[in-house]
């Protein structure tokens, strides 16, 4: 697959461990706080969030925790999700390293398709925009999240 695709998952992991970190500190009324415009609470933006990447992960390799995670699930606790993030973002690395992004894929039970790329696409998108929702959430009541952007992940890696 094109280099440097496999990059937007490791950062993607790696911003979503960095939230989980950050969300593990919190009290459940911040964690279950909503607002207009938002998912949902932060517990369940977290659930769809890494629901719908074991989803991702599924429709790119045919592999997946099992059972997945659903969105209606109790919540399951941080180092399940932290469990969960890091398996799926193995396979999505995987994809990324050694898959044919022009696959055409049949998704929700064969009545849409696209190609394999799309799914990649959405994959990363989807985390970039709940990771900012959740920071919304919090940032309303006064709670900082880390810096979850490229520059801080640049960072990261240059000083390891």
């Amino acid at each position: 697959m094109t280099t440097g695709l496999p990059d937007f998952f490791h950062y993607n992991l790696w911003a979503n461990l960095r939230l989980l970190d950050a969300c593990a500190q919190l009290s459940d009324a911040q964690l279950d706080k909503t607002m207009e415009g938002a998912y949902g609470s932060v517990r369940e933006t977290l659930m769809h969030l890494f629901a719908s990447e074991e989803g991702y992960a599924w429709s790119l390799t045919k592999t997946a925790p099992t059972p997945r995670l659903g969105e209606g699930d109790p919540f399951p606790g941080f180092d399940e999700l932290r469990r969960r993030a890091e398996q799926s973002a193995k396979r999505l690395i995987e994809f990324a390293e050694h898959g044919d992004p022009t696959t055409l894929l049949h998704l929700d039970k064969g009545t849409y398709d696209a190609d394999a790329i799309i799914v990649v696409i959405q994959a990363i998108n989807h985390g970039v925009d709940h990771r900012s929702q959740i920071a919304t959430l919090l940032s309303r009541q006064g709670i900082t999240l880390p810096d979850l952007d490229s520059w801080a992940y640049n960072d990261t890696i240059r000083a390891n």
